[in-house]
């Protein structure tokens, strides 16, 4: 597919067609990358992606405790630390 460069203000942009943008998953922000000669966009991914479902399955499985003590204490703040 041809497209042609067209002026936007001080700039210059692309019109991307809507069957593209469907195939690409692109409905927002992207990320935009030059390759040598090629210009490489690609839709911003959640980086929460699947964060659901992953802890869901964790409470599912008794895997949601903390992994530390929440009664830590240190030499520190018994000696050092002034109220």
């Amino acid at each position: 597919m041809r497209a042609r460069i067209i002026k936007i203000g001080n700039s210059q942009g692309l019109r991307i067609p809507k069957p593209i943008l469907d195939q690409t998953g692109i409905t927002n922000d992207v990320e935009i990358e030059v390759e040598k000669d090629q210009i490489i966009i690609r839709p911003v991914k959640n980086v929460r992606e699947g964060w659901d479902a992953a802890f869901r399955a964790m409470g599912e499985r008794g895997d949601d405790e903390p992994i530390f003590d929440s009664n830590i204490s240190h030499s520190w703040d018994e000696e050092e630390w002034q109220w």
